[in-house]
């Protein structure tokens, strides 16, 4: 029996531009995180490499991750090619449909996973970048002053924005061979926690409110409200804010 022109195109044409519809889609998913990664090492500084990876690393996965889906949904459509083209034309548009509806259930499931998941993964990155020996303009490798230490080196508005609402966090670095001195501000709630509830990396800081105002004197008390973007567990936790003046 003769081929039609729709059979012909099926067996040839069509399987050829899914194929390179999915090749393209996964050179496009490589292409996207090998960007990513030249431009993490492309920035010298740490704590601006901890911000660049902050604030971008989970969304350039995300579409890494996108551009796979779409590429399994193309390559979806070569399969069984030879069976659909002796079926008949409503084959085609049964696994077209059936396709399209994979990858927008894959779309919504990766993503919920992407959300969950990979933040942990992000998490352990910026410890580890947070906690990366600084080198000092002489060559040499700074320290990281712990918390009772820095606060020497804080001046008034950094102790005060430190009990602020959506409080920060300050490291301190130092070179003790030459004295200089390095401050980086860290906003400790666009991070995210274990959950206690859920056990994923989604529980972020929503509110904070100075219960007690620190005095010369006395310390103060600080309410943290947390709340997971997973399982919607709330909870709110106390923070002791140190007198001021320990921090003159």
């Amino acid at each position: 029996m003769k081929e039609t022109s729709f059979e012909s195109f099926l067996k040839t044409d069509w399987n050829e531009y899914m194929t390179m519809g999915a090749a393209a889609c996964v050179v496009i998913a490589i292409l996207i995180l090998l960007y990513h990664e030249f431009r993490v090492l492309k920035i010298k500084d740490y704590k601006q490499k901890y911000d660049y990876v902050n604030l971008h690393e989970i969304r350039y996965f995300w579409y890494a991750v996108l551009a796979v889906i779409v590429a399994a949904g193309f390559y979806a459509n070569t399969l069984y090619t030879e069976k659909i083209a002796t079926h008949g034309e409503l084959w085609f548009y049964v696994r077209l449909f059936i396709t399209i509806s994979f990858v927008v259930i894959g779309y919504f499931v990766f993503y919920s996973m992407v959300r969950i998941y990979y933040p942990r993964y992000v998490e352990k990155r910026l410890v580890k970048l947070r906690n990366k020996p600084r080198v000092s303009p002489t060559g040499n490798l700074m320290r990281k002053l712990s918390e009772e230490e820095e606060d020497t080196h804080l001046d008034a508005s950094q102790i005060a924005e430190e009990a602020n609402v959506h409080s920060v966090d300050y490291d301190v670095w130092i070179d003790d061979a030459s004295g200089h001195k390095k401050i980086e501000k860290y906003e400790s709630y666009l991070h995210a926690e274990q959950c206690p509830e859920c056990n994923f990396f989604t529980f972020k800081i929503t509110k904070e409110e100075v219960e007690v105002k620190p005095t010369q004197t006395e310390p103060g008390l600080l309410m943290k409200h947390y709340q997971c973007d997973y399982c919607n567990h709330r909870e709110a936790r106390e923070t002791k804010l140190q007198p001021l003046g320990k921090n003159v």
